[in-house]
C-alpha cells in the first residue's frame, strides 16, 4: 500500500486561516467606512415606521374612450406606477387600487417625495414632437411688428441668441458629440443608437404645415399636403409663444395643462421642465407606446458619462427611422425632437443623421439621477388612463416608535436566550458563536444602510422580523459545525483533526439549509408585493451573509483556536472536554507474546 503523501491535508483543510480572517475584517472596515462616507449611519425606515407621504390618484377617461376605466387598465396602471416609484422593488413604496377609479401611492419618509410626485402625477401622455422654434423661458415683450415670415423658424435665430446667453441650455448645432459635452441642456442623439420620435414628414416640412393642421375646416386636405400657412397663422402662433411665461411654476403648470389637452395632431407651445426655455412643437411623430424599453447606463468606454439607451417596438422603430431622416436635414433647433410628458418638455435632443434598427442612445450632460428619471419616463410614461392627483397628505407612522421598540425588545430577548443557551451548552465555543454573530450583525447593518442610499431600500417592520429570524438561521449554522466537531472528538480524535474532518460534512449541511432558506426568500420576493417583499429581501440578504460568515470567519477562527492549549487540551470550560463528551479511547494496537501451538492430541 502506498504511503500517504507528506503534508497532505484532510478534505476541508485550511492552510492559512489568518489570511481569510484578515480578508473579512478588511471587508467589514471598508463597509463601515463607506457607511460613514455616505453621510448616513442609520437605515432608511419604511412608511410603517417613519411615516411618509400619501397620494390619491383619480383615473380619468381619455377623449374618445369613455369606457377606459376598467379593472384591466387600472391594474396595468398600478404596475407601471409601482415600477416608476419603486424601481427595484425594495424601497417599500406602496401602490394599490382603492375602489374602481382611485390608486393610492404611499411614499416612505426619506424618499424624495417631490420627485416621486412628479413621476406619479405625470404619467398620462408621452410623445415625441419635432421642435420648430425655441425661445427664452421668460415672457417675451410684445414685438413692434409681428413676424411676416412664412414659417415660425424665422424667429429661430433670435431665439438661438437668447439660448446662447443661457450657457448653452438649448440645443446646439449639427454635431451631437460636441453639444453633448459642452451644453448640458442640449442633449445630442448619437448616430449609432439615436432614440425616438421625431416628427413626421408633415411636422418637419415647415412650422406652417403643423399650424395648418389646426385649421379644422381643412383637415383632410392638410393631411395630404403641406400648404404654406398664412402670415396671420404664423403671427398668432408666435404671439402665443411670446405670451407664455415658463419662468414661474404657475406659468409652467398652466402651459402643461393646455398642451396636454391638445390633440396629438396639433402644433403646441410648451415649456421646458426647468423653465429656462419654451418651444413651438409640431404634431406627435411617435407616441410613448412606441418605446419598448429604456435604461440609464454609464458609458466609460467612450467617456460620455451617463446616457439613456432606448429600444423601440417594430412600429415605433419604423416611425423613428423616417423621422430622424427628416430631422437630420434641418438646422438647429429644427433638427431636435422634444420628449413631451403631459405637455411638458423633459428633454429635446438633436439629430445628426437618419437612424434605423430600433435602438437609440441619448447623451449629453446627464447625471445619474437625471438619466434614470428620463429612462423611467420613457419606459413607463404611457399609461392606459389619465390621472389627477386628487389628494396629497403627510401620514404619520402607522406603528410608531412604540411598536418599533417592542420589535427590537423581542429581538433582544431572542438574542439573549440564544446566548444563554450557547454559553450553557457550548461554554468556550460560545465565544466563537458570539464573535460570528457580531460579524454578521456588522455586515448586515452596514449593507442595509448602504442599500438605503443605493437602491432606496427601506426597513419596515416585516424586514425587522426577517432580521430577527436570521439570528436563528445563523446560530443554527454554528451549532451544526460545533456538533460535527464534537462527534469527531467522541470518536477518539484530537481537536485539530476533528476541526478539519468535521468541516466537510458540516459544510454540506449548512449549504443545503441556507439554500432552502434563500429559495423561500426569493420566491416570496418574486410573488409578493409591498411589505412582504421587505421581509423576503432581508431574509435572503442575511442568509447569504450567513454563508459568508461561516466560511470566512467561523471556520478559520476555529482552525486558529484549535491550536491553542485551552481548546486543544480539552479544558472543561472549552466545551470540548473528551470526558464530558464520552469520547472513546484512541484505538491502539496491543502487543501480545507469541505462545507455542497446542497439540490437539494433548488437548
Amino acid at each position: 500500500m502506498a504511503a500517504p503523501k507528506k503534508g497532505r491535508r484532510s478534505p476541508g483543510g485550511q492552510g492559512r486561516p489568518g489570511r481569510v480572517l484578515a480578508l473579512i475584517l478588511i471587508a467589514m472596515v471598508a463597509l463601515t467606512a463607506g457607511m460613514f462616507a455616505s453621510g448616513r449611519t442609520t437605515p432608511r425606515l419604511g412608511i410603517d415606521l417613519a411615516g411618509g407621504t400619501s397620494f390619491t390618484l383619480e383615473a380619468k377617461n381619455e377623449p374618445g374612450k369613455p369606457n377606459a376605466i376598467n379593472e384591466t387598465n387600472m391594474n396595468t396602471a398600478v404596475g407601471i406606477i409601482d415600477r416608476r416609484v419603486n424601481g427595484l422593488g425594495v424601497s417599500e413604496a406602496e401602490v394599490q387600487t382603492q375602489g374602481n377609479k382611485h390608486i393610492i401611492v404611499n411614499i416612505p419618509k426619506g424618499t424624495n417625495a417631490k420627485q416621486a410626485r412628479e413621476q406619479v402625477g405625470t404619467t398620462a401622455k408621452l410623445g415625441f414632437r419635432p421642435v420648430l422654434s425655441v425661445a427664452d423661458g421668460a415672457k417675451t415683450p410684445p414685438a413692434p411688428t409681428p413676424s411676416a415670415s412664412g414659417t415660425p423658424s424665422a424667429s429661430k435665430d433670435g431665439d438661438k441668441e437668447k439660448d446662447g446667453a443661457k450657457d448653452g441650455k438649448n440645443k446646439p448645432s449639427g454635431s451631437p458629440s460636441a453639444s453633448a459635452s459642452a451644453k448640458p441642456q442640449g442633449r445630442a442623439v448619437t448616430d449609432a443608437l439615436k432614440a425616438d420620435g421625431s416628427p413626421s414628414a408633415k411636422a418637419t416640412a415647415s412650422a406652417g404645415d403643423d399650424k395648418a393642421k389646426d385649421d379644422k375646416g381643412a383637415k383632410d386636405d392638410k393631411s395630404k399636403k403641406d400648404p404654406t400657412p398664412s402670415p396671420a397663422e404664423v403671427a398668432a402662433l408666435q404671439k402665443k409663444l411670446d405670451a407664455l411665461d415658463c419662468s414661474t411654476k404657475d406659468g409652467r403648470a398652466e402651459a402643461s395643462k393646455a398642451a396636454a389637452r391638445a390633440p396629438l395632431t396639433d402644433v403646441i407651445v410648451a415649456c421646458k421642465k426647468d423653465g429656462q426655455s419654451k418651444e413651438i412643437l409640431g404634431p406627435v411623430a411617435v407616441e410613448g407606446t412606441g418605446v419598448k424599453d429604456a435604461d440609464a447606463v454609464f458609458d466609460s468606454q467612450q467617456g460620455k458619462g451617463w446616457i439613456v439607451q432606448l429600444k423601440f417596438t417594430s412600429g415605433g422603430s419604423k416611425k423613428f427611422a423616417d423621422v430622424t431622416g427628416q430631422l437630420a436635414t434641418k438646422q438647429a433647433p429644427q433638427n431636435q425632437f422634444a420628449i413631451v410628458l403631459d405637455g411638458e418638455v423633459v428633454s429635446d435632443p438633436s439629430v445628426s443623421s437618419s437612424i434605423s434598427g430600433g435602438q437609440a442612445e441619448i447623451s449629453g450632460g446627464f447625471t445619474q439621477e437625471s438619466a434614470r428619471d428620463l429612462a423611467n419616463i420613457l419606459s413607463y410614461g404611457a399609461l392606459p388612463l389619465s390621472f389627477d392627483v386628487a389628494t396629497e397628505t403627510t401620514v404619520s407612522a402607522a406603528l410608531g416608535g412604540e411598536q418599533l421598540r417592542a420589535g427590537l425588545i423581542a429581538g433582544a430577548i431572542g438574542l439573549a436566550l440564544v446566548i444563554i443557551y450557547l454559553v450553557a451548552y457550548y461554554r468556550g465555543l460560545a465565544l466563537v458563536a458570539l464573535a460570528s454573530l457580531l460579524c454578521s450583525a456588522i455586515l448586515t447593518y452596514t449593507i442595509m444602510v448602504l442599500l438605503g442610499e443605493a437602491i432606496q431600500f427601506a426597513l419596515n417592520l416585516p424586514a425587522v422580523c426577517g432580521a430577527i429570524v436570521a439570528i436563528g438561521i445563523t446560530a443554527d449554522s454554528f451549532i451544526v459545525y460545533f456538533e460535527r466537531i464534537r462527534d469527531e472528538i467522541r470518536e477518539g480524535r484530537t481537536l485539530r483533526p476533528a476541526v478539519e474532518r468535521g468541516w466537510p460534512r458540516a459544510r454540506r449541511t449548512i449549504l443545503v439549509s441556507d439554500f432552502v432558506s434563500f429559495l423561500a426568500a426569493a420566491v416570496l420576493f418574486i410573488v409578493t408585493v409591498g411589505k412582504v417583499q421587505g421581509f423576503a429581501f432581508t431574509l435572503g440578504l442575511t442568509t447569504l451573509l450567513d454563508v459568508v460568515v461561516v466560511f470566512f470567519f467561523t471556520k478559520p477562527l476555529m482552525t486558529l483556536l484549535a491550536r491553542r492549549a485551552f481548546f486543544a487540551s480539552g479544558h472543561p470550560w472549552s466545551g470540548l472536554d473528551p470526558k464530558r463528551l464520552g469520547a472513546k479511547p484512541p484505538l491502539r494496537a496491543s502487543r501480545r507474546r507469541p505462545t507455542a501451538p497446542v497439540d490437539p492430541k494433548e488437548a
